[in-house]
C-alpha cells in the first residue's frame, strides 16, 4: 500500500484540530482501556489497518491480553472478559458508526445512559466521532500500518 499524501503535512491545521479532539478524549476522565477498545471496534467496522494496527498495538501495551483482543470484534460473546461499562461502550459505538443503518434508536440511548451520565455519554461519543474521522482519513490517504513498515 503505497501512501496517496500526508494530510498532516499538508494540512497541518486541519490536523492539529483533529488531534485536540483526540486530546480532549484523553483528558475527558473515560478510562483509557475502555476507550482504546473502542477505537479497536470501530476500526474494525471500518476496516482500517492502519488504526487496527494502532490501537491493538497501544491496548497490549496495556496489558490487555490477546484473548480478550481476538474477541472484541465479538464482544457481546465475551462474557466477563468485558466489563459492563466496555459492552455498553462498544454497543453504543457500533450504533454511532453505524448512522445510516441503525439511526442510533432509542434503545440503543437508553442503555448506554444505564451505563454512562450525560458527560461520560457525550464524551464517548465525541471519541467515536473522532476515531471515524481519523478512519477516514486513514483509508482515503492509505497510511501504511506500522506491522507493513516493520515487514
Amino acid at each position: 500500500m503505497t501512501n496517496r499524501l500526508d494530510y498532516n503535512q499538508i494540512a497541518p491545521n486541519g490536523a492539529k484540530a483533529l488531534g485536540g479532539v483526540y486530546g480532549y478524549v484523553l483528558q475527558s476522565g473515560l478510562p483509557g482501556e475502555l476507550v482504546d477498545l473502542v477505537y479497536l471496534r470501530i476500526s474494525q467496522i471500518n476496516n482500517c489497518a492502519y488504526c487496527l494496527d494502532m490501537h491493538t498495538r497501544e491496548l497490549i501495551k496495556r496489558g490487555v491480553k490477546v484473548e480478550k483482543l481476538a474477541l472484541v470484534q465479538a464482544w457481546a460473546e465475551g462474557g466477563s472478559l468485558f466489563s459492563q461499562a466496555e459492552r455498553a461502550a462498544l454497543a453504543w459505538a457500533e450504533s454511532v458508526t453505524l448512522v445510516a443503518e441503525t439511526g442510533v434508536p432509542d434503545s440503543a440511548y437508553k442503555a448506554a445512559r444505564e451505563v454512562f451520565d450525560e458527560k461520560q455519554l457525550v464524551d464517548l461519543t465525541i471519541a467515536i466521532s473522532v476515531m471515524n474521522s481519523y478512519n477516514r482519513m486513514a483509508i482515503s490517504f492509505r497510511n501504511t500500518p506500522q506491522a507493513v513498515l516493520e515487514n
